[in-house]
């Protein structure tokens, strides 16, 4: 079997509270575990997407549009749509494992080291594309940006 899900690889998640989000795939797990007996890998994704930000606009209210919030989920992959992207994080892949959901506070401090890695990449600019919400509001309608991932033309 291809392995489709490697590690750096970004998705779009189609089920669930996180539909439609842009995740990254930390850990893949192709047999499964005890608690979750169906291939799914462990994504870090973005709940909350920066929000737009303008020259006029002081430090104090780049700061706060500028914030990033992050989620970190097993994810089945049948629930997941596989782009051509990837996202280099090195730091990515030690923060979050199999045993970071058992605990609370454990799922909290991984989701703190990721937002700080998510903000920083977003400040460097990198990956522009992956700080963009898929949904772009274009006046009173809303347009799928699916295109620009599946190689099509709108």
């Amino acid at each position: 079997m291809v392995r489709v899900y490697k590690p750096g690889k970004v998705a779009i998640v189609l089920n669930g509270r996180q539909a439609g989000k842009k995740v990254v795939v930390i850990k893949q797990l192709d047999d499964g575990t005890k608690e979750r007996p169906y291939a799914h890998a462990i994504v870090a994704g973005i709940e909350r997407y920066p929000r737009k930000v303008t020259r006029r606009m002081g430090a104090k209210k780049l700061k706060y549009r500028n914030k990033v919030k992050p989620f970190v989920k097993a994810v089945n992959y049948s629930h997941l749509f596989p782009t051509r992207y990837a996202l280099e994080l090195e730091n990515l892949k030690g923060t979050v494992s199999a045993e970071t959901f058992k605990e609370p506070s454990q799922r909290q401090d991984a989701k703190k080291t990721i937002k700080k890695l998510f903000e920083e990449r977003y400040q460097s600019g990198k990956n522009k594309w992956f700080f963009q919400p898929l949904r772009v509001s274009i006046g009173y309608r809303w347009h799928w940006s699916l295109s620009q991932y599946l190689h099509l033309s709108v």
